[in-house]
């Protein structure tokens, strides 16, 4: 027994009271990131969030530190892993057994969906193999699910990470969605950058293009392939998607080709790049419906590897995920599906053995890049049509081998005075 203040008290009582003492700072978690979460409330209010609604969401919510991208006060920043669409080659990214497997697979999908997919497309114009495509790139079919609390992971990246505007936002509409009672809070699962379902929207994308394509009443891209494909395919639509109009033609270009007129600016007839000496891959023929559509040329190893007429469909792809890799794998997969002729390789033109850059490394050559009056977009750390392109211009005036790829050799040069 033991007195405090006059008072006895047990000894199992005061070794009790200590331990919650000191574990109270522990279970309170972060305090400014709690107060924070508390902030929100009247904005989530201002969206028809209830508090009953707001206060399950966020109750005892801690910050998700092993999420990418996040910036940790007082703590070094930690080189990321980045999406593989950014940081790998395309031979790395684009392997042809993958999407042999997947290619089979959403044959299988096809032909059991045959009925939803025919009338997504007739209501939506897009083919069902690009649906399926989109599917197998995103999720696996469904095979690769998400674990990740989304309220959670938007939360944490709202607070730490990079790009704190634009998932505070994303964490309000997640809560919207709980509001409006489109799934609960426990399945309400994402990646670690807050997409979610099978063919992974963000909150924001779900409240704009989500439908219910199986008539449940639900528009369930979580659980429902009918629904998951058929707002895929509204999105799509919404970002300029041409009924009709294949996504791309792989070619080979004249020998001269000039790789800096790459650019999504410089569009031609299809049928003027043919009369120029661009020939399509495989013997394929361009649609006569099609010889007027403008088209991009697309180079993504640079002159290391093939080359692709890109129409207005692959840059509806591409606002999909803005990555001219994921881009291609899903045309390309696409196109697998609806073609089950075996091949022995992705494209007719094999890939080059090319290096990827470091992300930092690419972020340096932009920022030179751009003092030097050669690039004009964001400084993003991604090889692009425009980084490439401006790469391929600051080759021409130093007198390099135009190639247009950013290697670890044209970077030195760079740093060592090129102009």
């Amino acid at each position: 027994m033991r007195s405090v203040a006059g008072w006895i008290f047990p000894g199992w009582i005061l070794r009790l009271t200590a331990l919650i003492l000191f574990a109270a700072p522990a279970a309170a978690g972060d305090p400014a990131f709690s107060i924070w979460l508390q902030s929100l409330w009247p904005q989530a209010q201002a969206l028809g969030v209830s508090r009953a609604v707001f206060d399950d969401a966020t109750r005892g919510l801690e910050p998700d530190l092993s999420l990418p991208d996040l910036s940790l006060p007082g703590r070094p920043e930690r080189p990321q892993a980045g999406q593989p669409e950014f940081v790998q080659t395309p031979a790395d990214y684009i392997k042809q057994p993958l999407i042999e497997r997947l290619a089979a697979q959403g044959r299988r999908l096809d032909d059991q969906y045959r009925q939803p997919l025919a009338a997504i497309e007739e209501k939506f114009g897009v083919p069902s193999t690009i649906l399926l495509a989109i599917f197998g790139r995103e999720t696996d079919y469904g095979h690769s699910v998400d674990k990740r609390n989304a309220i959670r992971v938007l939360a944490t990246q709202a607070y730490f990470g990079k790009r704190k505007e634009q998932f505070r936002n994303e964490l309000l509409l997640a809560l919207k969605i709980l509001q409006d009672g489109h799934i609960k809070l426990a399945d309400m699962r994402s990646s670690w950058a807050g997409a979610m379902g099978l063919t992974q929207f963000l909150p924001s994308d779900y409240l704009k293009y989500a439908v219910d394509f199986d008539g449940d009443g639900k528009a369930d891209i979580w659980n429902s392939v009918p629904d998951a494909l058929a707002s895929a395919a509204k999105q799509l639509i919404d970002k300029g998607w041409q009924p009709g109009l294949h996504w791309a033609y792989e070619v080979h270009p004249p020998a001269d080709v000039d790789c800096t007129i790459g650019v999504p600016q410089n569009t031609l007839p299809l049928g003027e790049w043919l009369k120029r000496g661009y020939v399509p891959a495989y013997g394929r023929k361009v649609a006569a419906g099609e010889l007027m559509q403008p088209a991009s040329l697309l180079q993504p190893a640079g002159l290391y590897g093939p080359s692709f007429l890109a129409t207005k469909n692959y840059f509806a792809i591409k606002e999909y995920n803005y990555s001219d890799l994921y881009v291609l794998f899903v045309g390309h997969l696409s196109d697998r599906i609806g073609d089950p002729r075996p091949q022995t390789a992705s494209f007719e033109t094999p890939w080059g053995k090319v290096a990827q850059l470091p992300t930092a490394d690419l972020d340096r050559m932009q920022q030179i890049l751009t003092a030097r009056g050669y690039y004009h977009d964001k400084i993003d750390g991604k090889a692009g049509m425009l980084t490439r392109a401006a790469l391929g211009e600051y080759q021409k005036r130093n007198g390099l081998r135009v190639d247009c790829w950013p290697s670890a050799a044209v970077l030195q040069q760079m740093e060592a005075g090129g102009r």
